[in-house]
């Protein structure tokens, strides 16, 4: 059934994504003013910027379920269970990101810095930025980066991705209230670009995994971790550049990318 969604299903996915998120911070641009009462101010926590955020995952499921049902559903989010990979991925996933955090912490002169007194306020703020950016995953890694890769390299699809994922996050940018509202999109965008290519060799070695690259999404949101921007898209770059001079093999070449939308079969 995979096999199915082909070049415009991935142009279909890219417009749906755009449009839904666009549209929904345009409306939250536009009228701000009057859903202020019933919502709230703008913030990374508003119901229609939520539904953004979400856009990726559900222009995604909406394909899967309009060609193949319920049953290819399934098939689609069994992949939020993979998480066998080389143990070597998992350190760079666990310890690695952190890692290049307070690099660039460092690099920022706030790497003591630490966002909550008393240190136990960080686990009331795990859930919602568990629910917030790595369910763009669903969508980003899980839908188009398997369509990509039927055409391209992993390398020439991490760029195209990175760049549109890049790109998406745009209107946060004009947004008050956002994280994003008071940082550089340029230094951004590289940092995408940096980001989609590291998680694409460990999507790969996890067979397609949804999970991988969610977890992965949701340690650069860490909220315990000291704000690095925008030093920390130059250090993502070049552990990117790293990681691409390193494996170039598997960047270079369609062999082992993944490019089904189902799980595997056991």
């Amino acid at each position: 059934m995979s096999r199915e969604h082909g070049s415009r299903s991935l142009v279909a996915f890219f417009s749906l994504s755009f449009l839904i998120g666009w549209g929904a911070l345009a409306l939250l641009l536009v009228f701000a003013d009057q859903l202020e009462p019933h919502f709230g101010p703008p913030s990374g926590g508003h119901p229609i910027f939520v539904l953004a955020v979400y856009s990726p995952a559900i222009a995604a499921l909406v394909l899967v379920a309009r060609r193949g049902g319920l049953a290819a559903l399934g098939g689609y989010l069994r992949r939020l269970t993979l998480w066998r990979m080389p143990a070597a991925w998992w350190l760079f996933l666990l310890l690695g990101i952190p890692a290049l955090k307070y690099l660039s912490a460092a690099f920022n002169g706030t790497a003591g810095e630490f966002p909550f007194s008393p240190w136990y306020g960080v686990l009331a703020a795990l859930l919602p930025v568990l629910l917030l950016g790595p369910v763009e995953e669903i969508g980003w890694r899980g839908y188009a980066l398997p369509l990509l890769q039927r055409r391209f390299t992993p390398l020439v699809a991490s760029l195209i991705l990175g760049a549109l994922w890049g790109l998406w996050h745009l209107p946060a940018f004009l947004l008050g209230g956002t994280v994003q509202s008071q940082w550089s999109f340029g230094a951004f965008l590289i940092g995408a670009l940096a980001l989609s290519v590291l998680m694409t060799p460990m999507f790969n070695a996890a067979r397609g995994s949804i999970l991988i690259p969610a977890l992965f999404h949701f340690q650069l949101n860490g909220p315990a971790w000291p704000d690095g921007q925008p030093w920390e898209n130059y250090v993502f770059a070049a552990a990117a550049v790293v990681m691409v001079l390193w494996k170039r093999d598997a960047f270079l070449s369609r062999d082992g990318a993944v490019t089904d939308l189902m799980a595997p079969a056991r």
